[in-house]
């Protein structure tokens, strides 16, 4: 790797016009070659990847960058019309190229071809590339998520930039479509800056940059390194901490044991006046060097002890207390046998989940598992919680407005302390729905869901842990593998699926069929 950096940022802050601070003065570089940019949720990442992309601009700081930058976002947007030209970015240009093709001689058309007058046949190769059908007229909404991310990533290996931003570019991808990301990266020539939560995709780079409390770390190496070595770095800090408390504790009782010494010493001089027993010219003097005794003796300790504690407090900043969301599903007492939903298949061998069961229904991108529920759910009769893939919330809405929508009797103290179990805190529960990152709201609408009363019966959820980082999974997991209603989950994560103990695992294929795989 080159050691002369595409994006150097310096003292970056960012804060949205409500004056929430997003970024409070981010300093460190991104060179050329692969960085996996991580972070807890709400941590800027992608607030930071719209900076670098000129997306946003900085309230703070100054942000340089070395050539030309594009940025695949983490959400897409599907603008009614749009064909996969719109999404590869190359409409203008085919436009452009047609025009002229059919006989134009405006300049303004030449302007727009440039030098791509095989826009065409590179676009037909990066899609074959990717597993992706060549027909660039076809519209947006026809593709499906994990489609819409492919061709997306194929405009910009298209485009060519000098550095390029991914924002979770394997979120809704199946595992094949995944390899052929995996392999993008692994390939990949010039600056690429990528963040995920995608365990493998992270050990596919060169350096790891963390984004935690305003600073930017960057370690040598992929994420299962860093991770290691953060765990090597967080014993040492535990040790120190460990030690330095023992040290202040020790401190704490010389200065008791001393107080005692002042504190006999000053009976014992009482005594010998009462008694008598020293001329008083003797007793002054010995009371006089006593207190100068026992006043550099204070002196000493009291500066050993403030030494002590700034070494305590020192070696706790180094410890991580990184908070995690906490889920508490309710119980909604559904008895086994009760029948939930039906899944319907092509071939009339429809799954029935009934009682607590836990299935997860799988499949390739593009089969329609995500229509198969937005259908399902409005026909279910029982108790449904339902979150969907895209997580559709009105973005000019509070926090706490969106979220007493599906809770009016509750009151606005206790969606307050729900929130705030999913760390979604303090001035953050009055801000903007479309202010916050994508864990964020999903943290919101998972809140909606557990403040439903009574609670689901079932459970469908639609590639949840999308948003969501390593931590909040893992207490997601915990949470789900409790419940005690019916779940339903669509998810492309195998590790994530792997920790439910599902009853079944369902494949749904592109001619509708349901089959059962475990």
């Amino acid at each position: 790797m080159s050691t002369s950096p595409s994006v150097v940022l310096h003292d970056v802050s960012f804060a949205w016009p409500d004056g929430t601070s997003a970024l409070d003065r981010v300093s460190g570089a991104f060179g050329r070659g692969r960085t996996g940019l991580v972070g807890a949720n709400g941590a800027g990442k992608s607030t930071l990847l719209r900076l670098v992309a000129g997306r946003l601009t900085p309230t703070g700081g100054s942000l340089a960058v070395t050539g030309s930058v594009d940025h695949l976002p983490q959400r897409l947007t599907r603008a009614p019309g749009a064909t996969l030209a719109d999404l590869l970015g190359v409409r203008v240009t085919r436009d452009a190229l047609r025009a002229v093709e059919a006989g134009s001689v405006d300049p303004a058309h030449y302007d727009a071809v440039g030098t791509d007058w095989d826009v065409e046949g590179r676009a037909a190769a990066q899609l074959a590339a990717l597993d992706l059908p060549a027909d660039l007229d076809r519209p947006v909404t026809a593709l499906s998520g994990g489609e819409a991310v492919l061709a997306a990533l194929a405009g910009l290996l298209l485009r060519r930039a000098d550095v390029a931003l991914l924002d979770e570019p394997t979120n809704n991808l199946d595992l094949d479509s995944r390899e052929r990301v995996y392999d993008v990266v692994r390939q990949w020539h010039g600056t690429l800056v990528v963040v995920s939560h995608d365990l493998t995709l992270l050990d596919l780079v060169d350096e790891t940059a963390e984004l935690r409390a305003g600073a930017l770390t960057t370690f040598g190496g992929p994420y299962s390194d860093y991770r290691e070595w953060v765990g090597t770095q967080q014993e040492a800090a535990r040790q120190a901490l460990r030690t330095a408390d023992q040290a202040l504790r020790k401190v704490q009782r010389e200065q008791v044991r001393a107080e005692e010494r002042f504190a006999h010493s000053r009976r014992q001089g009482r005594t010998d006046r009462a008694e008598g027993r020293y001329p008083p010219i003797v007793l002054g003097g010995r009371k006089n060097a006593a207190e100068r005794s026992q006043g550099a003796r204070r002196d000493a300790l009291a500066g050993r002890l403030e030494a002590a504690r700034a070494t305590v407090d020192l070696t706790a900043d180094a410890v991580r207390d990184d908070d995690t969301i906490r889920v508490d599903l309710p119980d909604p007492h559904v008895p086994r046998g009760r029948r939930l939903a039906r899944l319907p298949s092509s071939d009339g061998r429809d799954v029935v989940l009934q009682g607590p069961e836990r299935i997860a229904l799988v499949g390739a991108n593009g089969v329609g598992k995500t229509t198969l529920l937005r259908g399902l759910v409005p026909r279910l009769t029982v108790r449904v919680g339902y979150l969907p893939q895209q997580v559709d919330l009105p973005e000019d809405a509070s926090v706490l407005d969106v979220v007493r929508v599906a809770a009016p009797d509750v009151p606005p103290g206790e969606v307050r302390r729900r929130l705030a179990r999913l760390l979604v805190r303090g001035d953050t529960v009055d801000r903007p729905v479309g202010s916050l990152s994508g864990g964020e709201r999903f943290r919101v609408a998972l809140a909606r869901l557990l403040l439903a009363d009574p609670p689901p019966e079932l459970l469908v959820l639609d590639e949840p842990t999308n948003d969501l980082d390593i931590p909040s999974v893992d207490r997601l997991v915990g949470a789900l593998t409790v419940y005690r209603g019916g779940l339903l989950v669509v998810s492309h994560d195998g590790a994530f699926l792997d920790r439910l103990a599902l009853d079944a695992v369902v494949r749904l294929t592109a001619d509708g069929r349901l089959e059962q795989v475990a």
